[in-house]
């Protein structure tokens, strides 16, 4: 492997360990979370109740590992790839779980699971993948 790629992948387990931990903490938030409810009629009505929430960022912190950690397994699939076609195949596919992770991210942001400070440091860390990769696979296209 040479020392650009050992640097790509570098940066892929990093933000994989990033993306991991990002699960871990939003699912521990999530579970922590208090309903929330107001009175009517003398009784608590809830609006929103905690499984529900927990649901749906469970569904989207799900996404996100999935497509975070796969850019580097598709990335050292690339590698090891036995023909020039497996290398840019398993490529693009690295370049297109970037892709989705950016979009995984905004979503999140977008709907209050993280802050500007998180969104910020980790859609920059995953635009900077989608360069290098893009990069990569236009070079692989004899486009530059």
């Amino acid at each position: 492997m040479s020392e650009i790629s050992e640097a790509i992948q570098e940066k892929c387990l990093a933000f994989s360990d990033r993306i991991i931990k990002l699960n871990d903490y939003l699912l521990k938030e999530a579970a922590n979370a208090k309903p929330t409810y107001k009175i009517v009629k003398g009784k608590r009505v809830y609006e929103k109740s905690v499984p529900v929430y927990l649901q749906s960022v469970s569904n989207l912190c799900n996404q996100l590992l999935r497509a975070g950690t796969s850019i580097g397994a598709n990335n050292a699939e690339a590698s090891s790839a036995i023909s020039k076609a497996d290398f840019k195949s398993k490529s693009y596919i690295a370049l297109k779980e970037a892709r989705e992770s950016l979009y995984w991210l905004d979503l999140l942001h977008r709907n209050g699971y993280l802050t500007d400070v998180q969104f910020n440091s980790l859609y920059t860390d995953c635009e900077e993948l989608v360069k290098v990769l893009t990069h990569r696979c236009k070079k692989l296209d004899g486009v530059e």
